[in-house]
Protein backbone atom coordinates (compact mmCIF):
# COMPACT_ATOMS: atom_id res chain seq x y z
CA UNK A 1 0.00 0.00 0.00
CA UNK A 2 1.06 3.54 -0.79
CA UNK A 3 0.99 5.51 2.39
CA UNK A 4 1.23 9.14 0.34
CA UNK A 5 -1.88 7.90 -1.88
CA UNK A 6 -4.16 6.63 1.43
CA UNK A 7 -2.97 8.82 3.63
CA UNK A 8 -2.36 6.31 6.51
CA UNK A 9 0.82 7.61 7.81
CA UNK A 10 1.32 8.61 11.07
CA UNK A 11 2.98 12.13 10.68
CA UNK A 12 0.08 14.95 10.56
CA UNK A 13 -0.36 16.53 13.63
CA UNK A 14 -0.53 14.21 16.83
CA UNK A 15 1.73 11.51 18.72
CA UNK A 16 0.76 8.70 20.88
CA UNK A 17 -2.67 7.63 21.47
CA UNK A 18 -2.88 5.29 24.34
CA UNK A 19 -2.48 8.13 26.83
CA UNK A 20 -5.78 9.79 27.44
CA UNK A 21 -6.21 9.10 31.52
CA UNK A 22 -2.60 10.56 31.53
CA UNK A 23 -3.51 13.52 29.63
CA UNK A 24 -6.47 13.91 31.36
CA UNK A 25 -5.77 17.32 32.78
CA UNK A 26 -5.14 18.44 29.26
CA UNK A 27 -7.47 16.31 26.92
CA UNK A 28 -10.41 16.01 29.58
CA UNK A 29 -11.46 12.69 30.50
CA UNK A 30 -10.79 9.18 29.06
CA UNK A 31 -13.10 6.98 27.73
CA UNK A 32 -13.65 3.49 28.12
CA UNK A 33 -11.12 1.06 26.03
CA UNK A 34 -13.33 0.51 22.79
CA UNK A 35 -15.64 -2.25 22.41
CA UNK A 36 -14.86 -4.77 18.90
CA UNK A 37 -18.37 -2.69 17.50
CA UNK A 38 -17.40 0.85 18.90
CA UNK A 39 -14.92 2.31 17.31
CA UNK A 40 -14.29 4.95 19.80
CA UNK A 41 -10.92 7.49 19.09
CA UNK A 42 -10.49 8.01 22.44
CA UNK A 43 -7.29 5.71 24.13
CA UNK A 44 -6.54 4.04 27.61
CA UNK A 45 -3.03 2.49 28.95
CA UNK A 46 -0.67 5.62 28.16
CA UNK A 47 1.49 7.29 31.13
CA UNK A 48 3.98 10.26 30.78
CA UNK A 49 7.09 9.67 30.36
CA UNK A 50 9.47 10.90 33.10
CA UNK A 51 12.49 13.65 32.44
CA UNK A 52 15.30 11.84 31.53
CA UNK A 53 13.59 8.09 30.91
CA UNK A 54 13.76 8.30 27.07
CA UNK A 55 16.31 10.93 26.23
CA UNK A 56 17.14 10.22 22.48
CA UNK A 57 13.70 10.70 21.86
CA UNK A 58 13.71 14.18 19.07
CA UNK A 59 10.49 15.70 17.76
CA UNK A 60 10.83 17.13 14.24
CA UNK A 61 9.49 20.29 13.55
CA UNK A 62 6.90 19.19 10.40
CA UNK A 63 5.40 17.13 12.64
CA UNK A 64 6.68 13.45 13.14
CA UNK A 65 9.04 11.66 15.95
CA UNK A 66 12.67 10.50 15.90
CA UNK A 67 15.48 8.84 18.32
CA UNK A 68 19.08 9.96 18.23
CA UNK A 69 21.23 7.67 16.88
CA UNK A 70 24.63 9.34 16.29
CA UNK A 71 25.05 12.77 17.64
CA UNK A 72 24.69 14.23 14.31
CA UNK A 73 22.00 11.99 12.98
CA UNK A 74 18.42 11.65 13.81
CA UNK A 75 16.75 8.87 12.77
CA UNK A 76 13.20 8.86 11.17
CA UNK A 77 10.53 7.74 8.90
CA UNK A 78 10.93 8.26 4.84
CA UNK A 79 7.24 9.16 4.80
CA UNK A 80 8.23 12.57 6.75
CA UNK A 81 10.80 14.00 4.73
CA UNK A 82 11.24 14.93 1.38
CA UNK A 83 14.43 13.90 -1.17
CA UNK A 84 17.75 13.24 -0.03
CA UNK A 85 19.80 16.40 -0.49
CA UNK A 86 20.55 19.46 1.24
CA UNK A 87 17.35 21.16 4.01
CA UNK A 88 17.91 23.54 6.46
CA UNK A 89 14.29 23.32 7.06
CA UNK A 90 13.47 21.21 9.71
CA UNK A 91 14.11 21.77 14.00
CA UNK A 92 14.79 18.99 15.75
CA UNK A 93 13.93 19.04 20.37
CA UNK A 94 15.11 17.00 22.14
CA UNK A 95 16.15 16.20 25.74
CA UNK A 96 13.36 17.14 27.00
CA UNK A 97 9.51 15.75 27.86
CA UNK A 98 8.14 19.28 28.10
CA UNK A 99 8.31 20.91 24.54
CA UNK A 100 7.99 23.85 26.61
CA UNK A 101 10.92 23.49 28.72
CA UNK A 102 13.67 26.01 28.51
CA UNK A 103 15.85 23.20 29.09
CA UNK A 104 15.39 21.90 25.47
CA UNK A 105 17.95 21.62 23.17
CA UNK A 106 17.34 22.25 19.57
CA UNK A 107 19.30 21.75 16.27
CA UNK A 108 18.58 22.54 12.42
CA UNK A 109 18.70 20.23 10.51
CA UNK A 110 21.18 20.63 7.22
CA UNK A 111 20.27 17.36 5.34
CA UNK A 112 17.85 14.59 4.97
CA UNK A 113 18.93 10.82 3.60
CA UNK A 114 15.38 9.40 2.56
CA UNK A 115 15.98 5.51 2.34
CA UNK A 116 16.85 4.25 -1.54
CA UNK A 117 14.10 3.37 -3.36
CA UNK A 118 11.26 4.71 -1.21
CA UNK A 119 8.26 5.25 -3.06
CA UNK A 120 5.13 5.02 -0.49
CA UNK A 121 5.75 0.88 -0.13
CA UNK A 122 7.91 -0.30 2.50
CA UNK A 123 11.50 0.33 3.29
CA UNK A 124 9.79 3.83 5.58
CA UNK A 125 13.25 5.09 7.51
CA UNK A 126 15.71 8.26 6.49
CA UNK A 127 18.39 10.05 8.25
CA UNK A 128 18.23 13.64 9.26
CA UNK A 129 21.60 15.69 9.67
CA UNK A 130 21.77 17.89 12.24
CA UNK A 131 23.94 21.21 11.85
CA UNK A 132 26.15 20.50 15.00
CA UNK A 133 26.28 17.29 17.42
CA UNK A 134 24.57 16.68 20.64
CA UNK A 135 27.04 15.53 22.64
CA UNK A 136 25.06 16.00 25.94
CA UNK A 137 22.52 13.13 25.38
CA UNK A 138 22.64 9.26 24.51
CA UNK A 139 22.04 7.78 21.81
CA UNK A 140 19.34 5.10 20.65
CA UNK A 141 21.20 1.96 19.12
CA UNK A 142 19.20 0.24 16.71
CA UNK A 143 18.42 -3.79 16.44
CA UNK A 144 20.89 -5.83 13.82
CA UNK A 145 19.35 -8.90 13.89
CA UNK A 146 16.03 -10.23 14.61
CA UNK A 147 16.62 -11.60 17.94
CA UNK A 148 14.23 -8.21 19.17
CA UNK A 149 11.77 -8.76 17.14
CA UNK A 150 9.13 -10.06 19.45
CA UNK A 151 7.65 -9.80 22.90
CA UNK A 152 6.96 -6.08 24.26
CA UNK A 153 7.66 -3.19 23.00
CA UNK A 154 7.89 0.46 24.34
CA UNK A 155 6.38 3.35 21.95
CA UNK A 156 6.45 7.37 22.77
CA UNK A 157 5.56 10.09 21.40
CA UNK A 158 3.90 14.14 21.37
CA UNK A 159 0.55 13.89 20.02
CA UNK A 160 -3.12 12.86 19.58
CA UNK A 161 -4.57 11.24 22.56
CA UNK A 162 -6.96 10.76 20.07
CA UNK A 163 -7.83 9.51 16.71
CA UNK A 164 -7.77 12.84 14.86
CA UNK A 165 -6.74 14.62 17.90
CA UNK A 166 -3.36 17.57 17.82
CA UNK A 167 0.06 17.17 19.58
CA UNK A 168 0.83 17.30 23.07
CA UNK A 169 3.16 19.31 24.82
CA UNK A 170 4.40 16.57 27.14
CA UNK A 171 6.13 12.82 25.96
CA UNK A 172 3.75 10.04 26.52
CA UNK A 173 4.39 6.23 26.53
CA UNK A 174 2.85 3.17 26.03
CA UNK A 175 3.36 -0.58 25.94
CA UNK A 176 2.52 -3.01 22.96
CA UNK A 177 2.83 -6.32 22.36
CA UNK A 178 4.32 -8.03 18.87
CA UNK A 179 1.55 -8.87 16.51
CA UNK A 180 2.88 -12.26 14.04
CA UNK A 181 3.23 -11.20 10.93
CA UNK A 182 0.15 -13.99 9.74
CA UNK A 183 -1.93 -12.21 12.02
CA UNK A 184 -1.21 -8.79 10.72
CA UNK A 185 -1.79 -9.59 7.28
CA UNK A 186 -5.36 -10.66 8.02
CA UNK A 187 -5.94 -6.52 8.69
CA UNK A 188 -3.09 -5.57 6.24
CA UNK A 189 -3.21 -7.68 3.19
CA UNK A 190 -0.35 -5.69 1.45
CA UNK A 191 1.89 -5.87 4.56
CA UNK A 192 5.60 -6.37 3.70
CA UNK A 193 6.84 -9.15 5.98
CA UNK A 194 10.15 -8.54 5.04
CA UNK A 195 10.68 -4.47 6.04
CA UNK A 196 7.51 -4.89 8.11
CA UNK A 197 6.89 -5.78 12.21
CA UNK A 198 3.79 -4.80 13.54
CA UNK A 199 2.45 -4.26 16.83
CA UNK A 200 -0.87 -3.82 19.29
CA UNK A 201 -3.31 -5.40 21.49
CA UNK A 202 -6.59 -7.44 19.33
CA UNK A 203 -9.15 -5.28 21.25
CA UNK A 204 -7.23 -1.76 20.42
CA UNK A 205 -7.16 0.76 22.39
CA UNK A 206 -3.55 1.14 22.64
CA UNK A 207 -1.68 2.76 19.54
CA UNK A 208 0.33 5.07 18.08
CA UNK A 209 -1.05 7.74 15.70
CA UNK A 210 -0.65 10.86 13.72
CA UNK A 211 2.41 12.78 15.12
CA UNK A 212 4.02 9.93 15.93
CA UNK A 213 5.68 9.09 12.38
CA UNK A 214 9.59 8.35 12.76
CA UNK A 215 9.60 7.76 16.07
CA UNK A 216 10.98 4.57 17.43
CA UNK A 217 9.18 1.44 18.42
CA UNK A 218 11.67 0.00 21.17
CA UNK A 219 12.41 -2.58 24.28
CA UNK A 220 15.63 -3.72 26.12
CA UNK A 221 18.04 -6.01 24.17
CA UNK A 222 20.45 -8.91 26.36
CA UNK A 223 22.13 -7.11 28.55
CA UNK A 224 18.70 -4.60 29.89
CA UNK A 225 20.28 -1.66 27.05
CA UNK A 226 17.15 0.02 24.98
CA UNK A 227 17.58 -1.21 21.64
CA UNK A 228 15.40 0.68 18.49
CA UNK A 229 13.47 -2.57 16.97
CA UNK A 230 10.63 -0.58 15.00
CA UNK A 231 10.19 2.92 13.19
CA UNK A 232 6.05 3.97 13.93
CA UNK A 233 4.89 4.40 9.91
CA UNK A 234 1.55 3.15 8.95
CA UNK A 235 -1.85 2.18 9.82
CA UNK A 236 -5.55 1.94 9.49
CA UNK A 237 -7.20 4.25 12.28
CA UNK A 238 -5.43 4.85 15.84
CA UNK A 239 -5.59 2.14 18.39
CA UNK A 240 -8.72 0.23 16.40
CA UNK A 241 -9.94 -3.31 17.59
CA UNK A 242 -7.73 -5.77 14.58
CA UNK A 243 -5.93 -3.24 13.53
CA UNK A 244 -2.09 -3.03 14.81
CA UNK A 245 0.33 -0.07 14.40
CA UNK A 246 3.11 -1.03 11.39
CA UNK A 247 6.22 -0.01 11.84
CA UNK A 248 9.47 -0.42 9.78
CA UNK A 249 11.51 -3.59 10.68
CA UNK A 250 15.08 -1.91 11.31
CA UNK A 251 16.74 -4.80 11.50
CA UNK A 252 16.37 -5.25 7.60
CA UNK A 253 17.66 -2.21 6.92
CA UNK A 254 20.32 -2.08 10.28
CA UNK A 255 23.88 -2.65 7.50
CA UNK A 256 22.16 -0.01 5.25
CA UNK A 257 21.44 2.65 7.78
CA UNK A 258 24.39 2.36 9.80
CA UNK A 259 26.58 2.81 6.32
CA UNK A 260 24.49 5.73 5.21
CA UNK A 261 25.16 7.58 8.63
CA UNK A 262 28.84 6.55 8.06
CA UNK A 263 28.72 8.64 5.31
CA UNK A 264 26.53 11.21 6.22
CA UNK A 265 29.17 12.03 9.50
CA UNK A 266 32.41 11.31 6.90
CA UNK A 267 32.74 7.95 9.54
CA UNK A 268 35.23 5.65 8.10
CA UNK A 269 34.74 1.85 8.78
CA UNK A 270 36.14 0.49 11.47
CA UNK A 271 39.77 -1.16 10.56
CA UNK A 272 39.28 -4.78 9.63
CA UNK A 273 40.47 -7.76 12.14
CA UNK A 274 41.53 -10.71 10.14
CA UNK A 275 41.24 -12.58 8.28
CA UNK A 276 41.09 -16.06 9.89
CA UNK A 277 40.82 -19.16 8.05
CA UNK A 278 39.92 -23.14 9.27
CA UNK A 279 40.99 -24.90 6.34
CA UNK A 280 40.22 -28.09 8.24
CA UNK A 281 37.34 -30.35 6.29
CA UNK A 282 34.55 -31.38 8.23
CA UNK A 283 31.66 -34.05 6.86
CA UNK A 284 28.20 -33.21 6.30
CA UNK A 285 26.28 -36.52 6.83
CA UNK A 286 22.81 -36.99 5.94
CA UNK A 287 20.37 -35.07 7.95
CA UNK A 288 22.93 -33.75 10.14
CA UNK A 289 24.34 -30.78 11.84
CA UNK A 290 27.93 -29.86 11.74
CA UNK A 291 30.21 -26.76 13.03
CA UNK A 292 33.66 -25.07 12.65
CA UNK A 293 35.10 -23.23 14.57
CA UNK A 294 37.14 -19.83 14.51
CA UNK A 295 38.76 -18.60 17.48
CA UNK A 296 39.63 -14.85 17.37
CA UNK A 297 41.48 -13.06 19.80
CA UNK A 298 44.13 -10.00 19.43
CA UNK A 299 41.09 -7.37 17.88
CA UNK A 300 39.55 -4.54 19.80
CA UNK A 301 36.25 -3.58 19.76
CA UNK A 302 33.34 -4.83 18.17
CA UNK A 303 33.01 -6.02 14.05
CA UNK A 304 32.17 -4.18 11.27
CA UNK A 305 29.13 -3.59 10.01
CA UNK A 306 30.51 -4.96 6.50
CA UNK A 307 32.36 -8.15 7.79
CA UNK A 308 32.77 -11.10 5.36
CA UNK A 309 32.03 -14.47 5.42
CA UNK A 310 34.29 -16.46 3.08
CA UNK A 311 32.42 -19.83 2.11
CA UNK A 312 34.15 -23.00 0.91
CA UNK A 313 30.90 -26.20 0.68
CA UNK A 314 31.13 -29.24 -0.92
CA UNK A 315 28.00 -30.90 -1.55
CA UNK A 316 25.82 -32.12 -4.37
CA UNK A 317 22.59 -30.29 -3.53
CA UNK A 318 23.19 -27.39 -2.43
CA UNK A 319 19.59 -26.28 -1.73
CA UNK A 320 19.44 -28.83 1.39
CA UNK A 321 21.26 -26.98 3.20
CA UNK A 322 21.26 -23.83 5.92
CA UNK A 323 24.42 -22.25 6.59
CA UNK A 324 24.67 -19.77 9.71
CA UNK A 325 27.11 -17.82 11.20
CA UNK A 326 26.68 -18.34 15.13
CA UNK A 327 28.68 -15.33 17.20
CA UNK A 328 30.55 -15.86 20.44
CA UNK A 329 27.59 -14.34 22.16
CA UNK A 330 25.01 -17.49 20.11
CA UNK A 331 23.44 -14.99 18.04
CA UNK A 332 23.08 -16.52 14.47
CA UNK A 333 23.09 -15.29 11.15
CA UNK A 334 21.89 -16.90 8.10
CA UNK A 335 23.98 -16.80 4.98
CA UNK A 336 21.95 -19.63 3.00
CA UNK A 337 18.60 -20.96 3.51
CA UNK A 338 18.13 -24.05 1.41
CA UNK A 339 18.42 -21.99 -1.70
CA UNK A 340 20.08 -22.95 -5.17
CA UNK A 341 18.21 -26.09 -5.73
CA UNK A 342 20.28 -28.92 -7.24
CA UNK A 343 23.49 -27.34 -7.77
CA UNK A 344 26.84 -28.43 -6.45
CA UNK A 345 29.15 -26.35 -3.95
CA UNK A 346 28.42 -23.15 -2.03
CA UNK A 347 31.93 -20.87 -3.03
CA UNK A 348 30.89 -17.18 -2.16
CA UNK A 349 31.97 -14.21 0.44
CA UNK A 350 28.41 -13.08 2.20
CA UNK A 351 28.72 -9.41 4.02
CA UNK A 352 27.29 -9.31 7.32
CA UNK A 353 26.68 -6.72 9.72
CA UNK A 354 28.20 -7.85 12.80
CA UNK A 355 28.34 -4.27 14.41
CA UNK A 356 26.67 -5.52 17.64
CA UNK A 357 28.84 -8.33 18.24
CA UNK A 358 32.62 -8.14 20.11
CA UNK A 359 35.13 -9.23 17.61
CA UNK A 360 37.11 -11.65 20.03
CA UNK A 361 36.07 -14.84 20.88
CA UNK A 362 34.92 -18.41 19.20
CA UNK A 363 33.57 -17.73 16.01
CA UNK A 364 31.06 -21.06 14.60
CA UNK A 365 30.15 -21.75 10.80
CA UNK A 366 27.03 -24.16 11.46
CA UNK A 367 25.81 -25.99 8.64
CA UNK A 368 22.94 -27.74 8.50
CA UNK A 369 21.62 -30.75 6.06
CA UNK A 370 17.81 -30.28 6.07
CA UNK A 371 16.93 -33.21 3.54
CA UNK A 372 18.14 -37.08 2.67
CA UNK A 373 20.46 -38.24 -0.02
CA UNK A 374 22.97 -35.62 -0.47
CA UNK A 375 25.93 -35.35 1.87
CA UNK A 376 29.43 -32.87 1.59
CA UNK A 377 32.38 -31.30 3.46
CA UNK A 378 32.87 -28.13 4.96
CA UNK A 379 36.23 -27.16 2.81
CA UNK A 380 37.13 -23.98 4.61
CA UNK A 381 35.93 -20.99 5.71
CA UNK A 382 37.48 -17.59 6.17
CA UNK A 383 36.14 -14.53 8.59
CA UNK A 384 37.38 -11.22 8.44
CA UNK A 385 35.35 -8.61 11.30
Amino acid sequence: MSILQTGLARSLGGALLGAALAMAALSGPASAAPEPDDIHPDVVGGTPAAQGEFPWMVRLSMGCGGALYRPTIVVTAAHCVGATGNNTGITATMGVVDLQSPDRITRQSNYVYRAPGYNGNGKDWALIRLSSPVTTLPTLPIATTTAYDSGTFTVAGWGATSEGGGQQRFLMKADVPFVPDSTCQQAYPELIPSEEICAGYPQGGVDTCQGDSGGPMFRPDANGNWVEVGITSWGIGCARPGLPGVYTQVSTFSAAISAAADSLTGTPPPPGCGPFTNGSDVTIPDLSTVYSSIAVSGCTGSAASNSQVEVHIVHTYIGDLVVSLIAPDGSAYVLHNRTGGSADNINQTYTVNLSSEVRNGTWRLRVRDAASLDVGRIDSWTLTL
